[in-house]
């Protein structure tokens, strides 16, 4: 015990710089101090699971799909060709309950919208709409920048086709469009993927809080309604 005790100790004050204050040593004593210590940080072991899910052998967008319904998010696994009637389809189904215009940003595909019904409006946001005009939107329909399998989360960085944060936000419908080539396995995945220098939003399904007695309220701080579309080639 007492020799790790010492390591550990030596290892702090290379660290801040104060072994050789400490000590009376020689500046030349305290480098070599301070890389042993770096050489004994990276010959940590480090035999842990970088990943849970091996693309090759799961079900990545299968194990998404499954994730964000645990979240109560309506989920659909639809292929590419049909991916503009599914569009068409939600968009119905919510503007029959809450009718209104749906927003969409810039550069969203405009095959995605190829097939709406008469009745359907859209409005842009240009100029950006203020929010008492998104309040009163029907909804919204984006694209993502990542999804992740493992925890069920999809990831805006607002770059073509996602839409500044507020279009995600204020709206209480979110119809979010998830090509399965963008679900990640897991985090590290997704991350890596990930440009850091962009502003991020994280979606685990509708959003909701609960108070100290569990009760569920949705709606608090983003939509209460989120419809995820997976397009699978």
């Amino acid at each position: 015990m007492t020799g790790s005790r010492e390591a550990i100790l030596a290892s702090v004050r290379a660290a801040n710089g104060t072994a050789g204050a400490a000590n009376g040593e020689s500046a030349a004593h305290q480098e070599r101090t301070e890389a042993d210590a770096d050489a004994a940080y990276a010959a940590l072991p480090r035999e842990y699971l970088r990943a849970h899910h091996d693309p090759a052998t799961h079900d990545i967008a299968g194990l998404f799909a499954e994730r964000a319904a645990d979240y109560r998010a309506v989920v659909e696994r639809v292929s590419e060709s049909g991916l503009a009637a599914a569009v068409s389809r939600a968009l119905a189904a919510r503007a029959a309950a809450a009718p209104g215009p749906f927003v969409v940003p810039e550069e969203l595909p405009g095959g995605w919208l190829a097939e709406l019904p008469a009745g359907i409006t859209l409005a842009r946001d240009e100029p950006p709409l203020p929010a008492a005009e998104l309040d009163r939107m029907s909804g919204v329909v984006t694209g993502c920048a990542v999804a992740i399998a493992e925890t069920g989360t999809i990831i805006l960085d607002h770059g073509p086709g996602q839409g500044r944060r507020a279009l995600t936000l204020v709206p209480d419908f979110h119809l979010v469009v998830v090509q399965s080539a963008q679900v990640a396995a897991d985090l590290p995945d997704a991350f890596a993927r990930l440009d850091p220098a962009r502003p991020h939003t994280f979606i685990s399904g509708p959003s909701a809080t609960s108070d100290i007695e569990l009760i569920r309220v949705e709606g608090v701080h983003g939509p209460r309604n989120l419809h995820v579309l997976i397009a699978e080639a």
